[in-house]
């Protein structure tokens, strides 16, 4: 028995291995899920298809993924500067939100302009994932803190990895991912005792987003009393203060004063976060509590966690103490603009946060349950990591019944654009919500009529009932109008397909409304997970 323990030492390495590997080729193999063929990763950059602003005439031009019905988000204002960062550019301007506040935020877009070497399609290919990229070297540079030398390790690695800040920032081309992998990096030189390089390197972070600057909090004296160590971390603070600086009063300069976009992103102290648990409860009344209700509050109690365990723990000499410190004095003052709606864009704010726990929390069977807690925000991911919809429906049956050989054209359901938002999807299930009332058409390419049993679910969000009729003069009631607030399933049996369209129309005894979940979408109900089973050849019908 003795000489079998080797041989499970050696296989437990070996598995522990095996789970960071198999990690990595879990995220590329999510990741793969966001490109879509003629317009590659743009889908990431979340592109809005009405925009509050005209869209740079270089964008226009190009092939990319606009969200139906959406003004955008953040990182399309990065990612137009990325393609030509001349920012005097009166088109440029007209399709900011606010010049001034976005091109502060200019490091990234200029990284995806050199690497892109100036071409305007090739920078935004690059800004688009850039995330990615920033993802793996974090994880190669976590090994330093988090090696595959236990299971624990492994935990606080993907702890990281795939907390909700982060996956939110890959999700969305934004520039908290790069800019976690800065102060990552210069905490390093850090510990390698490259002081100044490391002060270089956050200084140039803060070209990325302004509140990387708090992660100069690392370089502070780890004695209060060393007079010769203030004169120099002095030093550093004016180094790192000084790339951001410099370029703010370029842009003062260059632009002038203009609108600050970021104007409601600092409050009284807890005001917003006391208000992100009072929107979170309100949620528990409505029929989302199941699901964005949940996961708010698995991510309200895993920065709570946190922030807890720096304000109860206090470390001064520590410099990962003083960095994760600095975040938690500014989560007590994050304003409504940062904490509201779902997702909310806290935890990426507090992503230096979450390392510093990851890497101080002590180890130990007694820690164990705070570092749960504090890493909680990891199982909210999978929804923001949800890849773009690219299917409504499946064609299940025989080949010569699905497909047109001499043409290549098979047998579709098609959705009226003006009556149904896009194609959504999970891990395992397909979606589209309708705006009201809405029509399916299913395509038979053949000559001849086929049968075929059509399955799909129904579920609103709301109390409605919904009744399926053949489109026609006949309105043949398909399946009668029954509640779908609970999900039901529908079944309809020897459907027949004559060559050509057949209509089927969905009626709902509600208008459309808005959710009570922040999406700024009017909807009615969703038609999910849409199967077409072709059974065979249907006889002709007498008469013909």
């Amino acid at each position: 028995m003795a000489s079998l323990i080797p041989f499970f030492q050696r296989n437990a390495a070996l598995a522990l291995k095996l789970a960071y590997v198999g990690t990595l080729g879990l995220f590329v193999w999510i990741c793969a899920q966001f490109y879509l063929p003629g317009k590659g990763f743009t889908y990431l950059i979340m592109f809005g298809e009405k925009p509050s602003a005209p869209y740079v005439p270089a964008l226009k031009a190009m092939n990319y993924f606009a969200e139906p019905d959406s003004k955008g988000y953040d990182a399309q204002y990065y990612a137009q500067i990325a393609m030509r960062p001349w920012l005097t550019n009166r088109a440029l301007n007209e399709a900011m939100d606010s010049m001034p506040y976005r091109a502060r935020r200019i490091l990234f877009s200029w990284t995806a302009y050199g690497i892109g070497g100036g071409d305007p399609a090739r920078a935004l290919h690059v800004y688009a994932v850039q995330n990615i990229v920033c993802w793996f070297l974090l994880a190669g540079l976590l090994l330093r803190w988090f090696p595959a030398t236990s299971w624990e390790n492994f935990f606080r690695w993907g702890g990281v990895l795939f907390s909700f800040g982060l996956c939110f920032s890959v999700r969305g081309s934004l520039v908290d991912g790069p800019s976690l992998l800065m102060i990552a990096f210069g905490m390093m030189l850090y510990e390698r005792g490259r002081t100044w390089w490391s002060a270089a390197v956050l200084g140039v972070a803060g070209l990325g987003k302004e509140t990387n600057l708090l992660a100069a909090a690392a370089l502070a004296p780890a004695k209060w009393r060393e007079r010769r160590d203030w004169v120099r971390a002095v030093g550093q603070a004016l180094l790192v203060l000084a790339p951001l600086a410099l370029w703010v009063v370029t842009l003062r300069l260059w632009l002038g004063r203009g609108g600050d976009a970021g104007a409601r992103n600092f409050d009284w102290p807890f005001a917003a976060y006391v208000n992100k648990w009072i929107e979170t409860a309100a949620v528990f009344e409505t029929d989302d509590a199941g699901s964005i209700g949940v996961w708010s509050v698995l991510m309200l109690v895993a920065v709570t966690a946190q922030w807890l365990f720096f304000v109860l723990r206090p470390r001064w000499s520590d410099p990962w103490w003083r960095l994760g410190a600095s975040y938690a004095a500014l989560l007590v003052v994050l304003g409504d603009a940062v904490w509201e709606g779902y997702p909310g864009a806290a935890l990426r704010v507090l992503l230096p946060m979450t390392l510093a726990f990851n890497v101080l929390l002590p180890r130990g069977g007694k820690w164990r349950t705070w570092l749960v807690l504090g890493n909680l925000s990891v199982f909210c991911s999978s929804d923001v990591l949800r890849p773009p919809g690219q299917e409504s429906f499946r064609i299940e049956g025989p080949r010569e019944l699905r497909i047109v050989e001499a043409t290549g054209r098979t047998v579709e359901a098609i959705f009226p654009d003006e009556q149904w938002f896009q194609a959504e999807r999970s891990r395992f299930d397909y979606w589209r919500w309708s705006r009201g009332d809405a029509e399916v058409v299913f395509r038979n390419p053949h000559s001849f009529p086929v049968t075929a049993e059509i399955t799909f679910d129904l579920k609103s969000r709301d109390e409605r009932k919904v009744t399926v009729r053949a489109a026609g003069t006949d309105g043949t009631v398909l399946w009668p109008g029954q509640s779908v607030q609970t999900m039901r399933e529908v079944r309809v049996d020897n459907v027949r397909l004559a060559p050509g369209d057949t209509v089927w129309r969905f009626e709902t005894d509600r208008a459309p409304e808005f959710p009570n979940n922040g999406d700024p979408r009017k909807m009615a109900f969703s038609l999910r997970n849409l199967r077409i089973e072709m059974k065979a050849k249907a006889a002709e019908k007498a008469g013909k």
